[in-house]
């Protein structure tokens, strides 16, 4: 009910970019709010990027300018357009889907980014 797979992960160098896909079991718009977060080595995971039903987004202030949330309804999927990457954006990704009190989380994608 709640599968969320990830793709898109990958070794690039600092400036370049990345997009994230994840894809659903499922039509995405029974989730109250989907989004990224991401768990840097030694460091607690964060929200990265978030998108309400409604379309609302919020990022977390480290990305905003540089990443953007989307998603196809009719693919079923959400995607993370990341751009300028930084060494600091190295971490595993994960998608993330929220249905009232419950969370559906992804297998997780590792983003490495080369200085």
């Amino acid at each position: 009910q709640g599968q969320l797979v990830e793709s898109g992960g990958g070794l690039v160098q600092a400036g370049g970019s990345l997009r994230l896909s994840c894809a659903a079991s499922g039509t995405i718009f029974r989730f109250n709010a989907m989004g990224w977060y991401r768990r840097a080595p030694g460091k607690q995971r964060e929200l990265v990027a978030r998108m309400t039903k409604g379309g609302t987004t919020n990022y977390v202030d480290s990305v905003k300018g540089r990443f953007t949330i989307s998603r196809d309804n009719a693919k079923n999927t959400i995607y993370l357009q990341m751009n300028s990457l930084k060494p600091e954006d190295t971490a595993v990704y994960y998608c993330n889907a929220a249905l009232d009190v419950l969370n559906y989380w992804g297998q997780g994608t590792q983003v490495t980014v080369s200085s």
